[in-house]
């Protein structure tokens, strides 16, 4: 019997108007995208047509703090909707499509995000995905009661404790745990009910959830660190990796990496899909898709190209300088209290490469680190199949330069080309996310110790 062939996994990125720094500017844009719900329900229901595995919203938990001279231009995470309130109301309008979020585990309570999330799962019948992050953004401490922000090993530390918290908490009922039997006059079986009784370093969590175990057992779990403690932390706890790399080479080693830290955790490779960043920009024709992303390089500010090398740079300060000449070194710091992964990327390409700061920021605008691939429907395919065959990846997250206009290119182009290969499905098999991308239904831990 010939070898089934491997399916891509596509997930589907909306941060309000699009990924590139410029896409509100661009004329087709949502430009009141981050408070608009009818028009997220609109994208949602597109991925849906498509038969993407999920929509995945991006969060912070502040408004970003910098230039304001350059943030006035640059709306992106300085007003938009709480990620699980919006996910939670789009449940109830599409059937099938996983729904994840991101919820920080620097800034939450375990209790919270496993309550949130539970019930997440429940509404829209077992699609719901957690986002681990331990917040890059060091203005966030500010509102909760902090004057600065966690250092990075201390938030991995936490968020590794944490996300072990939600899972237990996750268990506090037995499946069959709820009678609702009136002839008994018994709600449910209290032998079945179970407190998690955790005390660690960071958290004092007795329980129980005062939810039914989640449909899908636990919320599919992601996570996005490339730095050091952010592999470990995936290989120990996500069941989705997001990542971003430019080439393929870099990418087939960061995933052999990932993988091959697993089995110290007692996990098989197969239980993690990790998944790509792509910026797509498509067109009929090279030359037509050529001149869609040339147009909305053309609409970066230079303040704004500025803010986002600071922001990832760990806020150096260029307002001074020529964005025709490079970023001098001593700019560049060895260590951030936000990203480490993103420093070391745009920092690391800047004194390699001494590119100019203009070339610099139009190489980071729409992509951010992720790959940026232009061109016609069978040629991103191409690219979409060589990263899957080659283990670079399991499948993509599809990150539009400006929405809605770019993710209908894509859904409309690229997915019947995919589908015509073969490379992905063209109808679901199943209703929750766990189905989609085929991640076992985990047991619930007092059956396994009984």
């Amino acid at each position: 019997m010939a070898e089934q062939q491997r399916q891509l996994i596509l997930g589907a990125h909306f941060p309000s108007m699009g990924q590139h720094i410029a896409a509100w500017l661009h004329p087709d844009s949502q430009i009141d995208a981050g408070q608009n719900f009818p028009y997220f329900v609109k994208l949602a229901q597109t991925a849906e047509r498509a038969k993407f595995d999920f929509v995945f919203m991006a969060d912070a938990v502040a408004t970003r703090d910098g230039n304001m001279e350059a943030l006035s231009r640059w709306p992106q995470y300085m007003a938009h909707f709480e990620p699980i309130t919006l996910l939670s109301a789009t449940a109830s309008l599409t059937r099938h499509i996983g729904l994840v979020c991101t919820a920080s585990t620097s800034y939450y309570e375990p209790f919270n995000i496993a309550r949130l999330f539970g019930s997440l799962d429940h509404i829209s019948g077992g699609r719901a995905g957690w986002n681990v992050v331990t917040s890059a953004n060091a203005s966030a401490s500010f509102n909760f009661n902090r004057d600065e922000h966690y250092d990075v090993a201390e938030r991995y530390k936490r968020a590794r404790e944490f996300v072990q918290v939600v899972l237990g908490l996750w268990d506090s009922w037995e499946d069959d745990a709820f009678l609702r039997d009136r002839a008994s006059r018994r709600y449910f079986n209290y032998d079945k009910l179970h407190r998690l009784n955790h005390k660690g370093t960071f958290f004092s969590v007795r329980g129980p959830l005062n939810l039914a175990r989640p449909p899908q057992g636990y919320p599919v779990i992601a996570q996005a660190g490339a730095s050091e403690d952010g592999k470990e932390l995936g290989a120990e706890t996500a069941e989705v990796v997001f990542f971003s790399q430019q080439r393929v080479a870099a990418a087939r080693e960061f995933y052999r990496d990932v993988k091959g830290r697993m089995a110290k955790f007692g996990r098989a490779p197969a239980e993690l899909k990790m998944l790509a960043g792509l910026n797509p920009t498509v067109g009929t024709t090279t030359s037509e898709a050529q001149a869609k992303f040339d147009y909305l390089q053309s609409l970066i500010h230079p303040d704004v190209g500025k803010e986002l090398l600071s922001v990832d740079l760990g806020g150096a300060d260029l307002s001074g300088l020529s964005i025709d000449e490079p970023i001098p070194d001593h700019l560049i710091p060895e260590k951030t209290k936000s990203s480490m992964s993103r420093l070391k990327t745009v920092g690391g390409v800047a004194q390699q490469e001494k590119l100019s700061i203009r070339e610099l920021y139009e190489r980071y605008a729409g992509s951010r680190g992720s790959y940026s691939v232009v061109g016609t429907p069978a040629y991103i395919a191409d690219q979409m199949e060589e990263w899957l065959a080659t283990e670079a990846a399991d499948g993509f997250i599809i990150q539009a330069s400006y929405l809605p206009g770019g993710f209908d290119d894509f859904v409309e182009l690229v997915v019947p080309e995919l589908q015509r290969r073969g490379l992905f499905r063209t109808s679901y098999s199943g209703h929750n996310l766990r189905h989609h991308l085929g991640l076992q239904r985990p047991e619930n831990r007092y059956i396994r110790q009984s």
